[in-house]
């Protein structure tokens, strides 16, 4: 019997994915430069470097000076955070164009968590150094940088208050949510999550066990909400799932 085909794309880096257009694309909509006129994103442009990433590789650890800022160009990666109670939460999966990571001369602190590599790719980086030559010729930014790591910073608290106040369903179903939300491709079968993940992924997004995991999964596929396989899952019924997250808020 021939072994099943995932239904995920397999990315491909393609050098051309951080041509001066595209680079200037991606930089010039960033929240905190997306005022800037083109001659000036032009020439931030020429301050951040290109830097490519294997799927699994570490591009920070959580608690490490906070040296460099990035965007991704190309590519998923996913931010996880460290709890107090020993346990690895998985904060966000990102894609071409969002940002993360932070830079001490902003924030005073180092890196607020972890970010992994979810696939191949290539990211945009800029040093602390740099960004302080942006800053100097236009002030303004750092507000609105602030306002936006500050968004962020609610955002990431907003998924760890999640984990002691939602039911393991509530939580799995907001999860499969926020990336149907987020990287859905819409097929004829449902609506499949564009990117690979594995159970331990969606444990660390929920805080819970593989085997919890598993089970809830399964429970949701014998109810018709899902289709899954090896490191994917397509939603069949995402207003089902809106149901079960919903019965959370209003606890």
């Amino acid at each position: 019997m021939p072994r099943p085909v995932s239904p995920i794309r397999r990315e491909w880096v393609d050098p051309a994915v951080c041509s001066l257009e595209y680079r200037l694309k991606i930089i010039g909509r960033l929240p905190f430069f997306r005022h800037l006129p083109s001659q000036e994103i032009e020439k931030i442009n020429r301050l951040f470097e290109d830097r490519d990433i294997a799927a699994e590789q570490g591009i920070y650890y959580e608690g490490d000076p906070a040296e460099n800022l990035y965007l991704v160009a190309m590519g998923k990666v996913k931010l996880m955070r460290h709890t107090s109670s020993g346990r690895d939460v998985l904060l966000d999966i990102l894609r071409g164009g969002e940002y993360f990571g932070n830079l001490t001369a902003i924030s005073g602190r180092g890196y607020m968590e972890t970010a992994i590599a979810q696939t191949d790719g290539c990211v945009l980086q800029i040093s602390s150094q740099n960004f302080e030559k942006i800053l100097q010729h236009h002030p303004d930014v750092m507000m609105k940088v602030l306002k936006a790591v500050g968004q962020r910073l609610e955002e990431f608290q907003e998924v760890i208050k999640q984990l002691s106040v939602y039911t393991v369903d509530q939580r799995i179903a907001a999860a499969l949510i926020r990336l149907v939300e987020k990287v859905g491709e819409e097929r004829s079968t449902g609506t499949l999550i564009q990117v690979p993940f594995s159970r331990q992924d969606l444990a660390g997004m929920t805080g819970t066990t593989i085997e919890t995991v598993s089970r809830v999964m399964s429970r949701f596929a014998a109810d018709g909400l899902i289709r899954t396989g090896r490191k994917w899952v397509a939603v069949k019924d995402l207003e089902h799932l809106r149901e079960i997250a919903k019965e959370a808020a209003l606890n």
